[in-house]
């Protein structure tokens, strides 16, 4: 166990560092979607069946989404006539992509985890969009009509006079998420301080081969943002819990929550929403086995 002196700096610091970082790239994201507008940025992902899909997870790994905003833009999507794997890489991709996550798990474990994480998340939802195609999953999605504002985009002001607006932006997204970071922050330190490393090390150590699969499981149900998840899983790490692991029970919990489950079934019929909670799983359970390689 760790003194509450050296738990209390370095969760502290850890919180300094997240908050920075959404909010650097938030107002980032911000200025980049006021400057490109909706309308070009669905006519860039009308692509092929091959490049489509790509397009669809670079632009999830673009855009620090939360679920309340992906989904609405997965709905244009397919109002706008977006490819259906396309639209199926992005709503994998953005959660799992994004570059809070990224930015986070560089911090918090290091730039070549965080790179292995990238190579296999991203080569996890590229293989889960082409398989939702070749199933022909697109009929499980329900005719949703949703009046979307990209019809009336107000012009491109300056970077002076978008500065402020995006910067409002990204302390409104960040609002909601005060409090969940606050918690985990709060889980994680009490995890790192009070609970003994033998025992987080006999559950769910490298050594045991069902560690991983069970952290997949446990972390899709978790009602908890990835930001807040992240200092939680540094706590497992440093009690003994297995990277691969950590990275399934991060993965699971990023790529599916009850909210997003729960407004997933607004505009997918039920056997949709189940591939998708099983895509999830899928990802969290590869990425946690291949992850420990990139060490």
């Amino acid at each position: 166990m760790n003194s509450w002196s050296e738990t209390a700096r370095t969760f502290g610091l850890i919180t300094v560092e997240l908050v920075a970082l959404f909010l650097v790239i938030s107002f980032l994201v911000a200025l980049a979607n006021r400057r490109l507008g909706a309308k070009r940025i669905q006519s860039w992902l009308a692509g092929g069946r091959l490049i489509g899909p790509v397009k669809g997870a670079l632009l999830g790994a673009m855009t620090p989404f939360c679920s309340c905003s992906t989904l609405p833009m997965l709905v244009g999507m397919f109002k706008a006539g977006v490819p259906f794997s396309t639209a199926a890489a992005f709503l994998i991709g953005s959660p799992l992509l994004n570059p809070i996550i990224l930015g986070a798990v560089g911090l918090l474990f290091g730039w070549s985890i965080m790179t292995g994480y990238a190579v296999a998340a991203f080569g996890g939802t590229l293989a889960i969009a082409f398989a939702w195609d070749a199933l022909g999953l697109e009929r499980f999605v329900k005719r949703v009509r949703v009046e979307g504002a990209a019809d009336h985009e107000e012009p491109w002001g300056g970077l002076r006079a978008e500065a402020p607006g995006a910067w409002r932006s990204a302390l409104l997204d960040f609002k909601p998420l005060v409090l969940p970071l606050l918690l985990g922050v709060s889980v994680g330190a009490a995890i790192y301080g009070a609970v003994p490393q033998s025992f987080i090390a006999g559950v769910a150590g490298p050594d045991n081969p069902l560690a991983v699969p069970v952290a997949a499981v446990v972390g899709i149900p978790l009602y908890i943002r990835t930001e807040a998840a992240l200092p939680i899983g540094l706590a497992l790490t440093s009690a003994g819990m297995g990277l691969g692991p950590v990275f399934a029970l991060i993965m699971g919990g990023a790529g599916a929550s009850i909210p997003e489950v729960s407004m997933l079934t607004a505009i997918f019929k039920p056997r949709l929403v189940a591939a998708f909670v099983a895509s999830v799983l899928a990802i969290a359970i590869a990425g946690g086995f291949l992850i420990p390689q990139f060490t």
